[in-house]
């Protein structure tokens, strides 16, 4: 009864009640709002630009750059910020993400005469979603730390398609005590993000599960073109492979024969997804691992081979699934 007293009875209750959880919702929603400070994000490429629009879409303002200014120019239509170079976005960023082509191009983003290092601010996250050499990203998170921040290698799977719907997976290597923090953007751009060890494990699982796409992508391009020649229907081929055992994802999902599915570069004369030069690039990555570590891949080499034939015989800028038109047209292979 003291209660009631104290609180003007049932109805005074209800009315502190009322108060206590107003109150506690505003707290929430001024922490929402904080979370939402700038995030920089370096690289507008193919996969870099649907990134970038999903953290807009998340209510992020986000602080753009590209080499290229005519990259830039969508990003301002939805009102980022774009600067001139990497300093710019970290002199006014403190979370940043990258998403670049190459390790040379990391390390020129990073550490080059107009890089991130020269205005990048203590205490500063900065995640690298580009796939490069393992030994480089740990080379990165020494000259970062240097600097008094923090650098997470942050490599994606999934493609093109997958950016745009949000549906990336994330392999993340670095400080595990900054995971959380990581997680809270890259969440907003992909539906898996794993956690694999230090600074460039994440590398290490990218160029890993690359090599097996790779792999698998050029067997069901050789096993649909076996069986067309057979005299198969390459739709009947692709169900009957789907539900038995050569069933994978580039059979499934990704399937590199012409008519077989939609929505998929085979569809569009393989423009658009993962072009053949970042994937010889990625199994160029794998090579060195293998090399370094003495671990025997004799079908990743070969096809590390096949994918540099393909960029020779101007298949560079295509889909890697564009392998199986390169096995048709190849009567030499």
């Amino acid at each position: 009864m003291a209660a009631a007293v104290v609180l003007g009875g049932p109805a005074g209750w209800w009315r502190w009640h009322r108060r206590v959880r107003a109150a506690r919702a505003a707290m929430v929603c001024s922490r929402a709002m904080a979370s939402k400070t700038p995030v920089g994000f370096i690289g507008l490429g193919n996969m870099g630009n649907p990134m970038a629009k999903n953290l807009i879409k998340h209510g992020y303002p986000v602080i753009a750059y590209d080499v290229f200014p005519e990259a830039c120019k969508e990003f301002q239509d939805l009102g980022a910020q774009v600067t001139d170079s990497p300093a710019d976005v970290a002199e006014r960023a403190d979370r940043i993400i990258t998403m670049l082509p190459s390790s040379p191009n990391a390390i020129e983003v990073y550490t080059g005469a107009n890089g991130i290092l020269k205005k990048v601010k203590k205490g500063s996250l900065l995640i690298d979603s580009s796939t490069i050499d393992p030994s480089v990203s740990k080379e990165l998170a020494k000259a970062v730390e240097k600097m008094g921040a923090v650098f997470m290698d942050a490599p994606v799977s999934g493609g093109v398609g997958a950016a745009r719907a949000g549906n990336l997976t994330f392999m993340v290597g670095g400080m595990e005590q900054e995971f959380d923090a990581a997680k809270e953007l890259l969440i907003c751009m992909g539906s898996n993000v794993v956690y694999c060890g230090e600074v460039g494990t994440g590398q290490a699982a990218k160029i890993c599960n690359n090599m097996l796409l790779a792999i698998s992508m050029i067997g069901t391009a050789e096993t649909m073109n076996l069986g067309i020649r057979l005299g198969l229907d390459p739709k009947l081929l692709a169900k009957i492979l789907n539900m038995s055992s050569g069933r994978c994802w580039s059979s499934d999902t990704y399937n590199p024969v012409p008519g077989v599915m939609e929505g998929v570069p085979s569809a569009n004369n393989y423009q658009g997804g993962f072009g053949t030069t970042l994937m010889a690039k990625d199994l160029g990555l794998a090579q060195i691992s293998a090399t370094n570590t003495k671990t025997p891949v004799p079908l990743g080499s070969q096809a590390h081979q096949i994918y540099r034939m393909m960029c020779a015989k101007g298949y560079a800028l295509k889909d890697f699934s564009a392998v199986f038109q390169f096995l048709r047209e190849e009567e030499s292979l």
